[in-house]
């Protein structure tokens, strides 16, 4: 796995996005306790589930490649 540039940006901004893509769709209401690692399990496998992503092997998931998944997914979204 290949780290990206500003990988830490991007995975800002997917949680930004990711947020506003669940809260759109209704599924999903993220409160200001909730941790940036919940947050974003909860985005991958949202977007995992809605077929935005491809998902990671069974094997392979954890934190680190859910953030990179993420990162690549911001990077690939325009502004």
């Amino acid at each position: 796995m290949k780290k990206l540039k500003n990988e830490k940006e991007l995975v800002k901004k997917a949680i930004a996005m990711g947020k506003a893509y669940g809260e759109a769709r209704g599924v999903v209401e993220f409160e200001p306790t909730d941790s940036a690692e919940a947050k974003i399990e909860y985005i991958y496998r949202l977007l995992v589930h809605d077929k935005v992503i491809q998902p990671l092997p069974n094997d392979q998931i954890s934190q680190q490649d859910m953030r990179h998944r993420l990162a690549i997914w911001a990077s690939k979204t325009p502004d």
